[in-house]
């Protein structure tokens, strides 16, 4: 290493200044993690309620409880600020900023490019620069690197520069950040030892790679392997439900086989900001490599028609017992994309409202994480669980299983249930009840 990588891995192994841009689901986790190892944390971020609430001690995100949050920022741990020259000082900086799709599904990296540029603004020799958004091979080396070099600094002798890619699960109590294990490519050697000095503090493990396009990769090739099982299982309960059989109890039966198998299993659709976008980063890059990743691109096919074939599932189960979907009163349970999250991006739960709406019915939806919510140019609200009304509803239409609902309840009180997500399977069957 030179002189100048030697004295930032000692600074990352004492006390270092670690900087973080964006505080989402992704970077307010990782602060509080840095912050409790004794680094001091800044965290930039343009929205200012969220700069608000940090520097106030309130949580905003269900994995950092607010307590542990406000011990830090009074002791002076962890900061927040809208202005990218507060990370000036620091030895480190994170680059945690949202990576969409454009309306043609084609990358959209320009929180990337902004935050990239908004670094080169002010970085200086010493620093170590990681990018964690999830992106196509090659963005580090294409995007970061050449805008720090256009400052006179050199990645691997005067900045550091590497890739590790976000492997935050939200609402997972088992697998949380110090459990999962952290991929890790730098620019060079040095970048990607200096990467992996600073991760050690946060992580039991850091597995280190050749590239930043590996770990760039490596974050793909996870959630395609999720896409795709994922599309496979939907359309095996397509094909079951077919069959009259159920998927459920198939899956549960081929579970047992102790190799070769992994269960998936079937939802209403993909939702969360990953899934349904990082194979399409992938998709693009290929492309453009002259390569038609068609076994993608069919997986996406199907994901993406659950929801509708869910609002069919609501009209055959009315229909079989003499009832339109237009007028018929349904109670959604669940908007948010998982259970045990507020997070309704690319929710299915908001396409499927949308559809039932479109058709006449009359939806109204309990969620206890989401107070409300927007599909298409309307906006509802969560119906408090005593307003609920389970007898008076057509269909209860169950999206999202969050923990602590009564679902044997729920299949007592209300006439019809669809359940997209199992959480009835361990109730005696009832001809009232379908699953998917």
């Amino acid at each position: 290493m030179t002189p100048t990588a030697e004295t930032l891995k000692r600074r990352l192994a004492a006390s270092p200044t670690v900087g973080l841009i964006g505080l989402g689901y992704v970077g307010l986790p990782l602060a509080v993690a840095f912050a409790e190892s004794g680094a001091t944390v800044i965290g930039v971020d343009l929205d200012v309620r969220r700069v608000a609430a940090v520097r106030a001690g309130e949580s905003f995100i269900e994995d950092v409880p607010t307590e542990p949050l406000a011990r830090l920022v009074r002791a002076g741990r962890l900061s927040a600020s809208d202005d990218i020259g507060a990370l000036r000082d620091a030895d480190a900086i994170v680059i945690c900023v949202p990576t969409p799709l454009g309306k043609s599904k084609e990358p959209d990296i320009s929180f990337i490019v902004a935050a990239a540029d908004a670094v080169a603004g002010i970085i200086r020799r010493g620093q170590l620069v990681v990018l964690e958004s999830t992106t196509y091979p090659g963005t580090t080396q294409e995007i970061l690197v050449p805008r720090f070099q256009a400052r006179g600094l050199i990645a691997g002798r005067d900045v550091f520069v590497a890739f590790s890619p976000e492997r935050i699960d939200p609402g997972n109590r088992r697998w949380t950040l110090r459990d999962i294990p952290k991929v890790v490519g730098g620019v060079t050697d040095a970048c990607r030892d200096l990467a992996s000095a600073l991760y050690a503090r946060v992580t039991r493990e850091v597995v280190p790679v050749s590239g930043p396009e590996t770990a760039e990769m490596v974050k793909l090739f996870e959630n395609t392997f999720r896409s795709v099982n994922i599309a496979l299982v939907n359309e095996f309960a397509i094909m079951c439900r077919r069959l009259r059989l159920s998927v459920w109890e198939v899956i549960a039966a081929a579970a047992t086989k102790p190799f070769g198998f992994m269960p998936f299993y079937p939802g209403p659709g993909l939702g969360g900001h990953c899934l349904p976008s990082d194979p399409h980063y992938l998709s693009w890059k290929v492309r453009l490599e002259g390569y038609e990743p068609r076994f993608i691109t069919f997986a996406d096919e199907i994901n993406r028609r659950m929801p509708a074939y869910v609002v069919q599932m609501v009209a055959d189960a009315l229909n079989d017992r003499s009832r339109a979907l237009r007028g018929a009163r349904i109670l959604v349970l669940g908007v948010a994309y998982k259970a045990g999250v507020a997070d309704v991006r690319d929710s299915p739960a908001l396409e499927i409202i949308e559809g039932l709406l479109a058709k006449g019915a009359v939806v109204v939806y309990h969620d206890p994480y989401v107070p409300a919510v927007t599909v298409g140019a309307v906006t509802l609200e969560s119906l408090p669980w005593d307003d609920a009304g389970l007898a008076s509803r057509d269909v209860v239409l169950i999206l999202t299983a969050h923990a602590g609902s009564d679902w044997s309840l729920i299949v007592r009180e209300a006439p019809l249930v669809i359940d997209t997500r199992n959480a009835t399977g361990g109730l005696p069957p009832s001809p009232h009840v379908i699953r998917l």
